[in-house]
């Protein structure tokens, strides 16, 4: 009978339990859903955030609820925030809206959709990146890993490798063929081994390029570098000089000795032999650049040079030419490339070149011919276009048996 009264009396306190634990939840519906049970909307489905010059394009799609007549996407801590009309079908149907005017980075995004009556659906949250002017200027052109003619009239465009994840979409080339035709021409970047032909291709012009990147590969705005322009290394020797071997021509000779034929200019101090007559000039190898000393025959301040036969574009140039020699002590032989018509300076005026090799300068000595044939080269720089000056400078000592000797085989100009 006690056992009996006990579990009486614990059944009479957890009805009182229940009845007050009820009496809570009917405060808490009188207080907070007078109106009724919440609704709910249902969500947006498979949503996605698609990168933008400071934007984003928002998607996504509605699958189940009829009764959704809008969408808000809220961003900046919902301190901002678009609103979208939707018209649903009896399928699915798709959203898509285009976010503007946002700042660079980061940024996450809430999307909820609403009835009629305006309840909600819960929250859908992401994050995306946004791009902007930062990100635009970090961008470079696509390297060039070396541009150079062909020998069929081609130019070769060897590109440097980038990163598949670079970005980089393509390339935009504006070149000129040798009948002065313009092309613009797109090209479709490939990672790593990547080179284009460029037919038909002017000699000693240049072309311009862009590089046009996508930030994410969903990105809906493209970023492009500024147009630069890139040199064709080429031999541009027969465009802007001429007589410049092998095979030089001759003006005046008495047999082995003479001067060079024009454009060649020669200077009295280059006329070492036949008595100030001729110099500058053998008809040894079939006709060369020479200066020799023998039986006290000094060239001093001897200049031969020829300008070119018209301006060269801005850009970077080499001067390349091979020789042999046997030079003694006290002398120097340079090859000089000079802005203007006028000529190659003297050599206490040598700083103001654009350009030059020390042959000989009293140092390098000794060297005996016909041991040494030796290809020579320096390379000067063009802001602007302008006629240059090319050639050699000699101050040769006469003294000794058999003396000196200077002899230049061919030259030529190239275009880097």
């Amino acid at each position: 009978m006690k056992q009996y009264k006990k579990t009486t009396c614990y059944g009479l306190l957890l009805l009182l339990f229940i009845i007050g634990a009820c009496s809570k939840i009917d405060d808490y519906r009188s207080k907070f859903m007078a109106g009724g049970s919440i609704t709910y909307t249902g969500k947006m489905d498979s949503v996605y955030i698609f990168s933008g010059r400071n934007r984003a394009k928002v998607t996504g799609l509605f699958t189940s609820d009829p009764n959704i007549a809008k969408y808000r996407v809220f961003w900046n801590s919902r301190q901002d925030s678009t609103e979208v009309a939707v018209k649903r079908t009896s399928g699915v149907d798709t959203a898509r809206v285009i976010v503007s005017g946002l700042p660079e980075g980061q940024m996450s995004f809430e999307i909820r959709t609403y009835d009629a009556s305006g309840n909600s659906s819960i929250p859908v949250y992401v994050t995306a990146g946004v791009y902007g002017d930062l990100y635009q200027s970090s961008l470079v052109n696509r390297g060039v890993a070396d541009a150079s003619m062909q020998t069929n009239g081609t130019a070769l465009i060897k590109w440097a490798d980038v990163n598949a994840d670079a970005g980089v979409l393509n390339m935009e080339i504006k070149y000129t063929d040798n009948n002065n035709l313009q092309h613009d021409t797109l090209l479709t970047s490939i990672a790593t081994g990547m080179s284009t032909v460029l037919p038909m291709y002017k000699l000693g012009s240049a072309f311009s390029y862009k590089t046009a990147y996508l930030p994410t590969p969903t990105a809906i705005d493209t970023f492009f570098t500024a147009f630069q322009d890139q040199g064709v290394k080429a031999d541009v020797t027969s465009i802007y000089l001429s007589n410049t071997g092998p095979g030089f021509q001759r003006a005046s000779f008495d047999g082995r000795w003479g001067t060079l034929a024009a454009p060649w200019v020669t200077n009295a101090g280059a006329k070492n032999k036949d008595n100030g007559i001729n110099g500058g000039y053998t008809s040894d190898g079939g006709g060369q650049i020479n200066w020799e000393t023998w039986n006290n025959t000094p060239v001093t301040d001897g200049k031969v040079y020829q300008p070119t036969s018209q301006p060269l574009p801005a850009g970077n140039y080499t001067v390349s030419f091979q020789y042999y020699s046997e030079i003694q002590s006290n002398s120097s032989v340079y090859c000089i490339a000079a802005a203007g018509s006028g000529g190659i300076p003297s050599l206490p005026n040598l700083s103001t070149a654009l350009g030059y090799a020390a042959l000989f300068n009293g140092a390098n000595v000794g060297a005996t011919w016909p041991n040494i044939n030796e290809t020579k080269s320096f390379s000067f720089t063009l802001a602007s276009p302008q006629v240059v000056s090319i050639g050699f400078l000699g101050n040769i000592v006469g003294n000794g048996n058999p003396g000196s000797y200077f002899t230049v085989k061919y030259i030529k100009l190239i275009k880097n």
